[in-house]
């Protein structure tokens, strides 16, 4: 069988969907699934970074807010070789586009909205969302032959907006680096805790940085990984600022083998999100050995049952609670508590296991293989 997965962009500095798409498409490549991507060139007309043969960018013609690419459309029309049709994301023309010209095309599709329908992600720009959903984005997501949910909360959000076609439930593949095994912690010195990812109000920063300050630590550190908008950036070093002085230091993006050594220089990682529909980030943490701290608001309640970290409320006191914890631990308990984390991701949430899952899904949705235990058909 033969794939294609449509995206917006392949930049990684789209965010989580995008790095989520190319790890699963790699493993999927590697696991004797050849599966291409489908995606227009940055605005600034290059290719996607990382560029990989399965990934196919057409010239940046993007029109309108809704993303309309006609070098897309054209492409889709003329590639007829697949078999599935796999499309990530919401409320953009190239995801109506994949699933418009699969049905042209009598092939299964498969929708991965990524957290796009959790009601806080529907109440931003809601009468936009609405219209879209009622221009044929619905359509897409009513007629698709299965719609994937990377968490059982998001299954249930599926079901809750009166979707009754199949849903899978399958977790975001994490990327194993073949040199992870060389990233060591350090869990001496002073406390050291920190956040990695893109800075959006939904990420709740502001709750996590007045926790840190009430703290009142002399000898500790917050690190704040990632980037964002501009003008919320600056709110962010502002409040910083007042709360913690110059205990809050603002990393900038990582990647690579910089992102793991940050994390692995981290007692504790902090995940505060209103809301997560996988959190990618607290994947990452957990594979470089490091405890976390995550919000109820992400579906990572393994933490406390696998004794990994913390699933806690998204308050300042209950994150400030938690940091108090972490802060308590001895090196020892530190320790063992990374390594049950990194164990957690190796033995479920690594690519390769992900990979199977997916593969399994397409082999059932094209009448190949029985139907998979994570597949709910009603």
């Amino acid at each position: 069988m033969k794939i294609l997965h449509t995206i917006a962009s392949m930049s990684s500095r789209s965010g989580g969907t995008t790095a989520c798409t190319r790890e699963l498409v790699r493993a999927l490549n590697d696991a004797g699934c050849p599966t291409d991507v489908l995606t227009v060139e940055d605005s600034a007309g290059s290719a996607p970074e990382e560029e990989s043969a399965f990934i196919h960018a057409v010239p940046n013609d993007l029109r309108t807010p809704l993303g309309i690419s006609r070098n897309l459309r054209c492409r889709l029309k003329n590639w007829q070789d697949y078999d599935l049709y796999h499309t990530n994301g919401l409320w953009l023309d190239v995801n109506h586009a994949t699933c418009a010209e699969a049905r042209k095309a009598g092939k299964p599709c498969v929708v991965s909205p990524h957290g796009m329908l959790y009601p806080q992600a529907l109440a931003i720009k809601p009468g936009r969302k609405k219209l879209m959903l009622a221009l044929g984005h619905r359509r897409d997501l009513s007629h698709a032959d299965c719609i994937h949910a990377t968490c059982r909360e998001e299954a249930v959000h599926l079901r809750g907006l009166g979707f009754t076609n199949p849903v899978a439930v399958i977790p975001n593949p994490v990327a194993v680096p073949p040199w992870i095994d060389q990233i060591r912690r350090s869990t001496g010195g002073r406390f050291r805790a920190g956040f990695l990812g893109r800075f959006h109000p939904i990420k709740n920063l502001e709750s996590l940085i007045r926790a840190w300050g009430s703290l009142h630590l002399r000898n500790g550190e917050l690190l704040l990984i990632g980037d964002g908008p501009a003008d919320y950036v600056a709110h962010l070093k502002r409040l910083a600022a007042e709360e913690g002085g110059e205990s809050i230091r603002f990393a900038g993006f990582a990647s690579g083998r910089e992102k793991y050594e940050l994390l692995a220089s981290l007692n504790v990682l902090c995940a505060p999100s209103h809301q997560e529909n996988f959190g990618m980030g607290i994947a990452e943490g957990l594979l470089a050995g490091t405890p976390v701290i995550a919000s109820t608001g992400t579906p990572w309640e393994e933490l406390r049952t696998r004794r990994c970290g913390w699933w806690c409320g998204s308050g300042t006191a209950s994150l400030a609670a938690a940091l108090e914890e972490a802060r308590s631990l001895t090196p020892e308990e530190s320790r063992a508590m990374g390594e049950r984390g990194r164990s957690l991701i190796m033995e479920t949430y690594a690519s390769h296991h992900v990979a199977a899952s997916m593969k399994s899904l397409y082999g059932y949705l094209l009448g190949r293989e029985p139907k998979p235990d994570f597949l709910d058909l009603s």
